[in-house]
Order: structure tokens, then sequence, then C-alpha cells
């Protein structure tokens, strides 16, 4: 009963996310919309189980305004009851196999990650898409600079995973960026106690990340090299 109670009080708690000098060496980096183009297939998808499931189409016209809404408000917007959320994920991400070599990467996202990967950063992927899915997709397009991949099997279970690998790794909240697209990700870098650069080029709008309040927001992968040299540089400064 303890331990129950614990993680009842525990459930939805923040971390204090460091707002000192920040000198990353570890990137995390989310799959879907950040590395992966998959934006087509997924409402290609979710269209598809939307009939499955009973939860309403997402017609091309609502597309942009559904960039606007936070992960929660576009569940809500579908229809798609709470209780049924898991297994709508689940038959996703299956659907995702027969369509993950039709996904591409983002423009410019494969010289970044070589580069960082060259400068010496632990680089790794942490999805709510399936392992198979993301190392075939890496495999197929020749990228070899992640050094691991942890996968959530719940839409917004990627805190614990966060907080499982850095406990796993040593590492230190002071010491990992996570890059990712969605509201979700930031909402799970700040249960997870670390910081985000939240990019604009996947699934959620500029607008609807700067309402969760993102320590960084990238319109362009080709702004995440200077990022990461100007938070050494004040590091560096301060030390």
């Amino acid at each position: 009963m303890k331990r129950l109670a614990q993680w009842v009080f525990n459930r939805g708690k923040k971390e204090e996310v460091p707002t000192g000098p920040f000198r990353p060496r570890i990137l995390l980096f989310d799959f879907d919309g950040t590395v992966g183009d998959t934006f087509i297939a997924g409402v290609e998808i979710l269209n598809k189980l939307a009939d499955e499931f009973k939860f309403r189409r997402l017609k091309p016209e609502e597309v942009e305004g559904a960039r606007d809404m936070t992960t929660m408000e576009f569940i809500r917007f579908l229809g798609v009851p709470t209780t049924k959320i898991v297994k709508v994920s689940k038959r996703g991400v299956k659907e995702f196999r027969s369509r993950i070599d039709g996904v591409n990467p983002f423009p410019h996202i494969i010289p970044v990650l070589k580069e960082l990967h060259k400068q010496g950063y632990l680089l790794g992927i942490v999805t709510s898409n399936a392992e198979e899915n993301v190392a075939r997709f890496l495999k197929r397009h020749h990228i070899e600079c992640f050094d691991f991949i942890r996968c959530s099997s719940r839409l917004m279970g990627k805190a614990r995973v966060i907080k499982s690998l850095m406990k796993e790794k040593k590492m230190k909240p002071e010491e990992v960026l996570f890059v990712g697209d969605e509201t979700r990700d930031i909402e799970a870098t700040k249960k997870a106690g670390i910081q985000i650069a939240a990019v604009t080029w996947g699934y959620n709008s500029r607008r609807a990340l700067e309402g969760q309040n993102p320590e960084y927001i990238l319109d362009h992968p080709d702004e995440l090299i200077p990022l990461l040299a100007e938070l050494t540089k004040n590091a560096d400064e301060a030390a």
C-alpha cells in the first residue's frame, strides 16, 4: 500500500529542471516528426484506425488547426475514448511496420546528426514508435550515429523511459538535452527534470510548442549545432 500511495503521489510530479550552467553531452531525440518525417503516414494511419475504433477522421482542412493542439486536446478533438488510447497507439505502431520504408528523414537532419556524433555527443532515440520500425529506418538511410534506442509502449510514457535511461546510464539532468516536436515531449521532459529543444518541423506548430514553455525552440535542424556551441560557451564562462 505504501508503494501504491507513493506512485499516486509522484504520478504527475515534475522534477526541477536545471537552470544553471548547462553543458549537455547526451542528446535524446524523438523519432516521429523529429528525425523521420512520418506526418503523412501518421495521418493516414490515424484515419484508418478511426473506422476501427469509432472516432472521427481528421479532415484535410483540419490538419493545420490540429497542429496547434496539445496531444490531449487533439485526442479529445477526435473523440478517442481515454480507455482506448493505449490500444489505438499500439495498433498505430503496428500499422507503421508496413509503411516505414516510405518514410524519409527530414532535410538536413542526417548531416547534423553525423556532425554531433563526430563532436563526441552521445546520441539516443526515445520514442513511442517500435524499436523494429526505428532500426529499420536507420539502416535504410545509413544513419549509424545513434548509440541506443528506447521505446515507450504508452503514448504519454516518455518521462518514465527518460528517467529509467538516466538512471541506467548515470546521466545527470544538466548533461541531457531532449530534441522533440510535440507538446507531450515537453511535458515528458518537465516530469523528467531535463531541458528540451522543441522543433517546429514536426507534428506540433510553433504556437502549440511555445504554449508549453520549452527551454529552446528550433525552426531548422541546422540551428541545433550553434545552440549546443552557445551552451558550451556559456558553461565555460560560468566555470
